[in-house]
């Protein structure tokens, strides 16, 4: 008992260590300035552990599980139109949660506001940022299910992401200069601490579960969709908006 408290704990220590170390050599030895409020440091430092802790331990016993058993539950049905509704629910329902794009959108929001480019008010605000998150979140809910057709049918991952890609840089083209930064920093907040998770999960579980897929070469990959399509769908966004 003792150890499995202890481990994991020393584990996040570990992984912490290399921050504390940039932050102490620059605060230190180049800036030449004591460390300010050290004791509040501290104390967030042991919060951050203990959340971390809890974070990769609530992982590994909870939503890896659940989606690895889902995505087998759903192969072994054999019902295609399920496995599909489940891959873009889960993708449009994590993403919709996610407290990154939550901050992001409202950010941007504010921004566009600030530029004039939408009424600033409170209702204009929160409808411009309640709209970028769901177009995010379909787009996540679509990577999700071109991911999961993708493991089934054994698609080539670097077509499809080299197609994407093409379109990105299309899209760039013909985008509102302001809707462009927004769009691409969208494509790297879905991929989460909800997101990748679960959707990791059931891209590994998927790949298992079906005969003659490799977990390493097609469970993985998902969240390379995750993190393109929203690209697209937040540029042509600002196009209809």
């Amino acid at each position: 008992m003792l150890k499995q408290i202890t481990k994991p704990l020393l584990d996040s220590c570990r992984d912490l260590l290399p921050i504390v170390v940039v932050i102490a050599f620059f605060q230190l030895l180049i800036l030449r300035q004591p460390l300010p409020n050290l004791m509040e440091l501290l104390v967030g430092m042991l919060f951050v552990v203990l959340g971390l802790t809890l974070f990769i331990r609530g992982l590994e016993l909870g939503l890896f599980p659940i989606g690895e058993s889902m995505a087998y539950d759903f192969a072994r049905k054999g019902n295609l139109f399920w496995l599909l509704a489940f891959a873009f629910a889960l993708g449009f329902g994590t993403t919709v949660a996610e407290p990154a794009l939550i901050a992001v959108s409202a950010e941007a929001a504010t921004v566009a506001a600030e530029a004039d480019m939408i009424i600033n008010t409170d209702e204009s605000r929160s409808g411009y940022a309640f709209g970028l998150r769901l177009t995010v979140a379909l787009a996540v809910g679509f990577a999700i299910v071109i991911g999961v057709l993708r493991i089934l049918k054994g698609w080539p991952i670097q077509y499809l992401i080299i197609g994407g890609y093409i379109g990105v840089v299309l899209m760039t083209m013909i985008a509102p200069q302001e809707i462009i930064g927004i769009a691409y920093d969208s494509g790297g907040v879905t991929t989460s601490t909800i997101t990748v998770p679960l959707v990791t999960a059931l891209g590994v579980g998927l790949a298992s579960s079906i005969r003659g897929r490799n977990p390493m070469v097609d469970g993985f990959g998902l969240i390379a969709f995750a993190s393109l399509t929203p690209i697209i769908f937040v540029m042509g966004y600002g196009l209809v908006y």
